[in-house]
């Protein structure tokens, strides 16, 4: 493992309290999206936030749970083996929805105790039988002043061990609305957790998302991931070099000269005093021996990195889905520029292919003379820069199919996605086609694949519920599947490489790069 640390499975911490009685340290934090700028076919379904509860010896974290809300209030019950946990947020539309989480601390069963969504901002055990709960407004359709405002109420149970799911009904919290100012807890929480962690010998630092790996010949890791261009580590576990980065890296591509890497940074706007602000594009070209930036290209806008182009660097540009118009931008390193073929509007839900082992740069483009989305199709870019259409992405006549993470194999591709249904989004994906269009074989898996892989004779594939998965690279058939895990505590990657002498790099939302052989 690399990239590990005290309290990395909960990344940015909201909240953290401490047990004086039984030395447990309770965290709530957010791993953050698993989507960026350039593709958010992985996050339907996901959640970032999460749960985390710390053993005081050496800091083990003992359970980890995945909460569908931000964690905004954490309370160690007096006399049980219980944590109590608030989360919530506003939903975007008038609702403040949110749940009260009881945590069995010896089982690491949760349970939802209210009997309908609440935000709950605030949490504190009065004695062993009563609990004080703050909660927001339901929703702020009439009263425009609901944020700065709480309902606080006190339920009592003579043993809360025994509260089941809804335990806890609407009426006991039906109290009067009281101005409330909430708190920011994530200052403190920093402060305790690293004082936590130097009080053990280690260094408290966040690391998030590791959206790209690679392996190295020689046995080193490359991994671009949040705050970080590009980094290396040696076989021996130490970093080599690290490229920083306001925001972070998102796309890794070995350069064909064999010496150096390719990595794009992620860039969105901010709100700033002066209004939004967004940084200037970064992709820079970084030496393999020592980590400097060799060089930098703008392509003007923002765009990804396209696989498979050789001596050309090959970006798409992603700004503006709206403009019809866009074409494929060529450079290659003596620093010449070309404009390549029209692709189109492109959408971070419909249009990402990152494609691994590419003999030539694929991409989804549109047919559909309105929508640049509708009517994809796999596309290949020639040798001249032509622009040829190789079969539609789906195979299914009327259904429409989000994009997702490929590799080529042979004279085939396997790519990742999900089908649409107007009903909402529909199942999962994993199919072989040959360049001609013919399947060869379908997986149909239950989560949403984050990253693809192959090393000829098994394709592997990790999702957003912390699987990764191994299919037999001529049929399809499931080799083998496991639960990501790092000391037993569940994890999710966001990226994956089959590297060379026979191992398996995976990329973690937690900042975490694992190794597997």
């Amino acid at each position: 493992m690399l990239g590990g640390g005290p309290f990395a499975e909960v990344g940015e911490p909201s909240v953290a309290v401490a047990d004086d009685r039984s030395g447990l340290v309770a965290v709530g934090g957010d791993v953050g999206s698993a989507q960026w700028s350039g593709n958010g076919t992985a996050d339907d379904g996901w959640s970032g936030h999460r749960i985390g509860v710390y053993e005081p010896d050496g800091l083990r974290c003992r359970h980890l749970l995945r909460s569908r809300k931000p964690v905004r209030s954490l309370a160690f019950h007096p006399v049980l083996p219980l944590l109590a946990v608030g989360t919530g947020k506003y939903d975007g539309g008038y609702c403040f929805e949110g749940e009260l989480l009881l945590v069995h601390l010896d089982t690491g069963e949760v349970v939802s105790a209210l009997q309908h969504e609440r935000e709950v901002l605030d949490l504190a055990w009065l004695s062993w039988t009563e609990l004080r709960v703050v909660l927001a407004p339901p929703d702020d359709w009439v009263d425009p002043g609901a944020r700065e405002q709480g309902h606080t109420a006190v339920v009592s149970r003579a043993d809360w061990g025994a509260v089941g799911p809804r335990g806890v009904r609407a009426e006991e919290v039906d109290v009067p609305v009281a101005p409330y100012a909430r708190p920011d807890r994530a200052p403190l929480a920093r402060r305790l957790l690293a004082e936590l962690a130097g009080a053990v010998g280690l260094d408290r630092s966040v690391r998030r998302r590791v959206w790209a790996v690679e392996g190295l010949a020689d046995g080193r890791v490359l991994a671009a991931l949040d705050g970080v261009l590009a980094e290396a580590w040696l076989p021996s576990g130490q970093r080599q070099w690290v490229v920083g980065d306001e925001e972070g890296g998102r796309q890794l591509m070995p350069a064909s000269d064999g010496a150096s890497v390719w990595a794009n940074a992620e860039r969105r706007g901010r709100r700033t005093r002066a209004g939004w602000e967004t940084s200037a594009p970064r992709v820079a070209r970084i030496a393999l021996d020592t980590g400097r930036v060799l060089e930098t290209v703008s392509a003007g806008e923002y765009a990804i990195l396209v696989a498979g182009g050789g001596k050309r660097l090959v970006l798409r540009p992603v700004e503006d889905p709206r403009k019809a118009d866009r074409r494929l931008l060529l450079f290659v390193l003596d620093g010449t520029t070309a404009e390549g073929p029209e692709v189109r509007g492109f959408d971070l839900f419909n249009h990402p292919f990152p494609m691994r082992r590419s003999n030539r740069p694929y991409v989804l483009v549109g047919t559909d003379p309105q929508w640049a989305h509708l009517g994809l199709w796999v596309a290949a870019v020639g040798p001249d820069g032509t622009l040829r259409p190789l079969f539609p992405h789906s195979w299914v006549p009327q259904e429409h199919y989000f994009g997702g993470p490929a590799v080529e194999i042979g004279e085939s591709l396997v790519y990742a996605g999900s089908v649409y249904h107007p009903q909402g989004h529909g199942g999962s994906y994993v199919v072989r086609r040959s360049l001609g269009g013919e399947v060869l074989w379908e997986h149909l898996p239950a989560h949403r694949a984050t990253a693809l892989d192959s090393d000829g004779e098994a394709v592997y594939s990790t999702d957003n519920s912390g699987a990764l998965t191994a299919l037999d690279a001529a049929t399809g058939a499931v080799l083998w599947r496991t639960a990501l895990t790092v000391g037993g505590v569940p994890t999710c990657a966001l990226s994956l490489a089959a590297a060379p002498q026979g191992r398996l790099l995976v990329g973690t939302v937690d900042g975490r790069v694992l190794e597997y052989g």
